[in-house]
């Protein structure tokens, strides 16, 4: 097959393949951590491993009957495959433009490939069954290296399909108990990674929400039924909210700090949060509380410091996006409305966040420490931050300023080596401070390098406990390294009932 042009559109069909897989499955769409693509990985396993065989045999050799006939089945069973593929993931995703464009392209151009490759293995096909081995030189090479990616795509596809049935969360519902039946409840950043959680946990347990977002495309992922609005001006006097969990926000690690991005972090806080309180100042029926967010970022870079709730704050830019956002939501308490702040830390879950950024690289052996590692990481996981929010919803005692992480923070050295252990991996890697200041700036400094060690003191002296207290058995529960043992804590967070003696 010394087809000069045959080979420039298989070379065409691999280049393609690859951003496909890398940009589309494990880029944008991480396809290996969501559970409701387990068939499309073991399509995706089974069609890559038959790419293996197919690059091999047109670079090193040349089949001749019998082979050749087996090679030729190859070849069309990977179209069936790949049909069955498209269905799959219209029926269960929404594939970004670019996915559908890139595999419309693939099509086209594997159709292509059969039409310039019939003829020659239908000569083949009459021959004498044998394999003569064959040399292409640097197409073989090609091919060789192709063979070798596809198959390490199928075999971690195939396993990525195993593990995510041990990635199942659970019942959704059980993280809004202790709330009353059918709350009215607005959540602003809806369709955000903590948004969409609580959105999920509160509709099936009956309740009814409404979701303020910016985002209307990611209104695909939103549990249903939710009314959606776009501003709080669609709210009518005489609605009816019984809470109101506050969100929303610019992302503050997806770009560099430029003067213009700080002001869109601050103000798209701010602003909402104002919004909020002339909505409540004007409605017939002030809700019971508002649950706003803000972070750990408020207590500025502290060190090996200790932080309650009680602690001060060192300048920064994060105290000053903090600070600002929680004045105008403490000034929403003199309208007679509970107001809980809850201090976040970093949010943990494979679905989204900081650790859905990293579970990629680590993967493939590309995490590592930062700087020197000694910095604080004050973390909690995803789920216990939703019972965190529905508590303070439920628990008329908490109010003002709650730090919302897990009591026991770790330093960066220690999350490293405690994530590669719970991917099976090894962390080589170290990222140096002065890399990462000279080339991320004050978003390296202060949100890479930069920490502090908090501690859920409000949360702890009110009976809360956290399923998941510490770092290492947490990271080994959500990443599916093995299945979660049943807690032993009440599905609101409060301590089990001990019996009568």
């Amino acid at each position: 097959m010394d087809s000069p042009l045959l080979w420039s559109l298989i070379s065409v069909q691999i280049f393609m393949g690859g951003f496909d897989t890398i940009v589309h499955h494990e880029g944008s769409e991480r396809l290996a951590w969501r559970t409701s693509q387990k068939t499309e990985l073991r399509l995706h396993s089974i069609r890559n491993f038959f790419y293996a065989i197919i690059f091999l045999c047109f670079g090193w050799t040349e089949p001749h009957g019998f082979f050749t006939v087996a090679l030729s089945f190859i070849l069309v069973l990977e179209v069936l495959i790949t049909l069955w593929d498209f269905v799959e993931e219209d029926l269960t995703r929404k594939l970004p433009w670019t996915e559908r464009i890139n595999h419309t392209l693939l099509a086209l151009n594997y159709g292509a490939i059969l039409a310039l490759a019939a003829p020659v293995l239908w000569e083949w096909s009459l021959r004498s069954t044998a394999i003569y081995p064959a040399n292409y030189g640097w197409w073989s090479v090609m091919a060789t290296l192709a063979a070798l990616g596809v198959g390490l795509f199928s075999a971690r596809d195939l396993l990525a399909a195993t593990r995510s049935e041990r990635l199942e969360r659970g019942n959704a519902a059980a993280l809004a108990a202790g709330l009353p039946p059918r709350q009215h409840i607005l959540v602003t950043g809806g369709t955000g990674f903590v948004g969409r959680r609580l959105v999920e946990c509160l509709v099936v347990s009956g309740h009814y929400v409404t979701v303020l977002t910016r985002n209307l495309k990611g209104l695909d992922e939103l549990a249903h039924p939710v009314r959606v609005i776009t501003s709080l001006d669609q709210i009518h006097n005489a609605d009816r909210l019984d809470a109101i969990v506050n969100l929303a926000g610019e992302p503050v690690a997806n770009g560099l700090w430029t003067a213009r991005k700080r002001a869109r972090i601050v103000n798209s806080r701010v602003k909402t949060t104002k919004a909020l309180q002339e909505l409540i100042r004007r409605l017939d029926r002030k809700p019971a509380c508002l649950v706003s967010g803000s972070a750990v970022g408020w207590y500025g870079l502290r060190g090996d410091e200790l932080l309650t709730e009680d602690a001060d704050p060192d300048p920064a830019f994060v105290h000053e996006v903090c600070d600002q956002w929680e004045r105008s939501a403490a000034a929403i308490g003199q309208l007679n409305v509970r107001v809980v702040i809850l201090r976040i830390g970093l949010v943990l879950g494979v679905e989204g966040g900081m650790l859905a950024r990293l579970l990629t690289p680590f993967e493939f052996f590309g995490g590592g420490v930062m700087g020197t590692g000694r910095q604080w990481m004050s973390w909690v996981e995803h789920d216990d931050l939703i019972r965190v929010i529905v508590r303070a919803m439920s628990d008329t005692s908490l109010r003002g300023v709650v730090n919302a992480t897990a009591p026991e923070p770790v330093r960066n050295v220690e999350f490293t080596q405690a994530l590669a252990q719970a991917l099976n991996r090894i962390a080589l890697l170290h990222f140096p401070a002065w890399l990462l200041s000279s080339t991320l700036g004050d978003l390296g400094r202060e949100t890479m390098l930069g920490g502090q060690r908090v501690v859920p003191a409000k949360l702890t002296r009110s009976g809360f406990r956290f399923r998941h207290p510490q770092m290492e058995p947490m990271l080994l529960a959500v990443t599916g390294a093995r299945k979660p043992r049943p807690g032993s804590v009440g599905q609101d967070g409060r301590s089990p009932a001990r019996s009568a003696p």
